[in-house]
């Protein structure tokens, strides 16, 4: 076969070399075109066959061969938008009354557009050596020392995550069942007990589609999730037309004045001296601020931060996405960020409108201080509850995966590995979090270390050792820009870990992540 109908043939058929009677001596041609252009010796990433195929003329590689992309744009966008929404939305409220609605949407914008620079650089270096895989991306850059310490750090954040959100099943899921059920809270019945229903709900949910084979599939879950967030978010915004402020008043008119006694702070209490009556309460809180500083304030930042981390799902979503390229995927990603952008301003601005100075750090409690039975309150905890849920298997598959890259690369699929990891990890988190739920704490710590390293520092410096030099010299713009953001990304972990140790030194606990 000629060179030129070699390389026709090549590029004019499917990924899986359906459609032609030479499809082995098609197979063979492009692996050997692919490894003449990849000089990357690394066998694990040979044996992943993660490489893309180039073009006839040498330019940006255009589809991969070794996967055909079956996801599409829509889902894609479903999945990555589950990954990057977590638990920290309940926070953004008390983050926008300690920073100021103008200091909020400029803080909230600027890690946006961090976030989308930050897949820029992933994906960017992803294109230029045709690897997929987070861990394989260190190994071009650092060797075995690169490609485990991104395996680890995604092992480790994405585990610390899975357990805060099953601490939240375990720990709210109880309080929603007994108050639509109006149980004795001092009652020992069964499906009142925390372990028992985060292990019936890691068995019956999380399990089955933690063994999906393909992300992929999990879109429709992610679909229902983000519904579930969107929800809550109505709800927010219902609230804050139904809730005057002070509160107070609201729930003397509903009477619910017994409930809000044990929350009641001194000037509250003073005001119910007045023959019990609510309508001399302090309203001086009841206005909105557009800029403020506080003691607070420092502590909203790396809530902020890490508001938008879902760079371990990235690159494993660009694996099963439908015609992937660089820029098609850059779209997935820009789009996720503008969705859950909006959700997490219009859910800060309404819930702060709504409770202004009073508001707490997790802004379902502060309804609870209202009517602790309001049933749409109520159903908005399950509808955040089960988005929580619908989370975890999509955090878990990065897991499968680094662990994978860094103890199997060189295997095949397996189904019998790909179950025993699902149902270890899922035990391992279980037993932490019914057993030693004090680990959370460690976690903080890893979180606040791993969690820049993956958004910030590790894309950069990946980026700055894999785009040749020839292609953009070392003190070129871009590669200056990802150098700063390295350090931006220094500078985030370094402020988290000290609000961290202030924290458990003072015994306080201000401090949090976004997910």
């Amino acid at each position: 076969m000629e060179p030129d109908q070699s390389e026709m043939s090549i590029l004019g058929q499917s990924p899986n070399g359906k459609g032609h009677d030479l499809e082995d001596d098609t197979y063979v041609s492009m692996k050997t075109m692919a490894e003449e252009l990849d000089t990357f010796d690394d066998p694990d990433a040979i044996l992943e066959n993660e490489e893309f195929l180039p073009n006839g003329e040498g330019r940006k590689p255009m589809r991969f061969t070794d996967f055909e992309g079956k996801t599409s744009f829509g889902m894609s966008v479903f999945n990555l938008g589950n990954a990057i929404m977590g638990s920290g939305i309940l926070g953004l409220a008390y983050a926008m009354a300690n920073t100021g609605i103008i200091l909020f949407l400029f803080l909230l914008t600027a890690v946006a557009a961090l976030s989308s620079y930050s897949i820029h650089l992933l994906l960017k270096s992803s294109g230029i050596v045709g690897i997929r895989a987070y861990e394989q991306l260190g190994y071009r850059a650092f060797g075995t020392t690169g490609k485990m310490a991104a395996g680890i750090a995604i092992t480790l954040q994405n585990i610390g995550a899975m357990s805060s959100y099953l601490y939240i099943v375990k720990s709210e899921f109880p309080l929603v069942i007994q108050a639509f059920s109006r149980a004795d809270p001092t009652a020992d019945l069964w499906y009142l007990n925390g372990n028992y229903l985060v292990i019936m709900v890691s068995i019956s949910v999380i399990l089955p589609l933690a063994l999906m084979k393909q992300l992929g599939y999990l879109g429709y879950t992610s679909g229902f999730s983000l519904s579930c967030m969107v929800f809550f978010l109505s709800a927010v915004i219902y609230k804050k037309f139904q809730i005057p402020c002070p509160f107070e008043e609201f729930s003397a008119a509903n009477h619910t004045v017994s409930h809000l006694d044990i929350h009641l702070n001194v000037t509250d209490n003073h005001a119910l001296h007045d023959n019990g009556l609510l309508h001399e309460v302090d309203d001086s809180h009841c206005g909105a601020k557009m800029f403020t500083m506080n003691s607070q304030t420092a502590y909203t930042i790396p809530i902020l931060a890490f508001a938008f981390v879902c760079h371990p799902e990235v690159l494993p979503i660009y694996t099963e996405l439908r015609n992937p390229s660089q820029r098609r995927m850059q779209h997935v990603s820009n789009l996720s960020i503008l969705v859950m952008y909006t959700m997490y301003f219009l859910a800060a601005l309404f819930g702060y409108l709504t409770f202004y100075g009073k508001t707490e750090t997790e802004l379902l409690h502060t309804y609870s201080r209202i009517d602790p039975y309001d049933t749409l309150i109520l159903c908005v905890r399950l509808a955040v509850l089960t988005a929580v849920t619908l989370t975890v298997p999509i955090v878990l598959f990065p897991v499968r995966r680094a662990l994978n890259q860094m103890f199997f690369s060189s295997k095949s699929f397996n189904w019998l590995r790909h179950v025993a990891i699902a149902i270890t990890l899922l035990s391992l988190i279980n037993i932490l979090v019914i057993f030693a739920p004090n680990i959370l704490g460690i976690f903080g710590i890893i979180g606040a270390t791993s969690a820049p390293c993956l958004i910030f520092i590790f894309p950069a410096v990946f980026y700055i050792r894999i785009v040749p030099k020839e292609q953009e010299p070392m003190f070129s713009t871009p590669k200056i820009l990802a150098a700063c953001f390295a350090g931006l990304g220094v500078a985030f972990m370094t402020m988290s870990l000290s609000f961290i140790i202030i924290d458990w030194t003072t015994g306080s606990s201000n401090s949090g992540g976004g997910h």
